[in-house]
């Protein structure tokens, strides 16, 4: 052993096996035999070895690897389409790197150069501004992408219909009897935020004696909707463009004995993650089928076939208490 690193000749020389059966139980398991696959693996175990996937991925000109760009990690609606991603990659023995970007494009833009440095099998995004030249440039150079969350004729890409989002959200307010609706998100340069307001207006328009006002946030945090405790009690109605802000609003609110919901405030979110379920008066939201997201996204990316593909799921709206009179 050179260095004191066990290398494949060592794992084989240990094993006593040939060095092309240690590659077949490394790379293709089901072509060794159970008995001797446990020869090789224990031989693994006993020398440390640890395969030196970098030098496969410059052979074969890609790597077992899949990359997912988000703009925040912390958004369970992301980890969620993570975890469906994982789900459909396993069965195809990938493996899915997860990268944040924090709404920043050029830390996207760094993560993408640094996910084509690894010959990743593609790469799955989530892009932060209009401006998505530097995604052709990568599909050009044979970096498969598919956008997540978001449409574009130039892409494969798996998105919901936010406009419908939207209407749906409103709508509902509207039906509970409220007139004065505030929505509440932003950037509004972010596409799915931009859509969902659509959405709302499209319903307000339809209806009289309703107004709509915007409230435009940096950034769709808890933090981010609890600040607003003051501000909500001018309206009757709040639709929040994600589920973290309403529940900072309803933490605003209720916690601190501003406003009773729903009786003061009917409070809708988007997204329907896990604690819009659990918070202190159950959430009314818009669910978006994120697992599925990932699932169709990897399923896009792997596939053979070379023609542009765009799958859009329709919105659900599932009600409680917060808007329940």
């Amino acid at each position: 052993m050179s260095n004191n690193v066990p290398s494949i000749q060592d794992v084989a020389a240990r094993a006593g096996v040939a060095l092309g059966t240690v590659s077949n139980v490394l790379n293709n398991p089901d072509l060794v035999s159970e008995k001797t696959r446990a020869k090789v693996q224990a031989a693994i175990a006993e020398l440390g070895f640890v395969r030196n996937d970098a030098a496969r991925q410059l052979r074969a000109g890609s790597s077992r690897s899949i990359g997912l760009i988000v703009p925040d990690v912390r958004n369970p609606f992301y980890t969620d389409v993570a975890r469906g991603a994982e789900e459909v990659a396993k069965e195809q023995n990938l493996n899915v790197l997860l990268a944040n970007t924090d709404d920043e494009i050029t830390r996207e833009q760094a993560m993408l150069s640094l996910f084509e440095e690894q010959r990743v099998r593609g790469v799955l995004v989530s892009p932060t501004g209009d401006n998505l030249d530097y995604l052709k440039q990568a599909q050009k150079r044979g970096t498969g992408i598919v956008l997540v969350d978001r449409k574009s004729s130039d892409f494969s890409s798996v998105s919901v219909d936010d406009i419908a989002g939207g209407y749906l959200a409103t709508k509902h307010l509207i039906e509970c009897g409220r007139k004065k609706i505030a929505f509440v998100g932003g950037p509004l340069t972010v596409h799915q935020i931009a859509d969902r307001l659509a959405g709302a207006k499209k319903a307000v328009a339809e209806t009289k004696d309703v107004t709509l006002a915007v409230i435009e946030l940096k950034n769709l945090s808890v933090q981010a909707g609890r600040a607003l405790g003051d501000t909500v009690k001018n309206f009757d109605g709040v639709f929040a463009a994600n589920d973290l802000v309403a529940i900072g609003i309803m933490q605003a609110s209720v916690v601190d004995g501003n406003l009773s919901i729903p009786k003061d405030l009917s409070l809708i979110g988007y997204d329907d993650i896990d604690f819009a379920a659990a918070a202190i008066v159950p959430l009314t939201s818009v669910r978006q089928p994120s697992a599925e997201i990932g699932k169709a996204a990897i399923e896009l990316l792997t596939s053979e076939k070379s023609k542009t593909k765009n799958i859009e799921f329709q919105p659900e709206l599932v009600i409680r208490a917060s808007t329940l009179r």
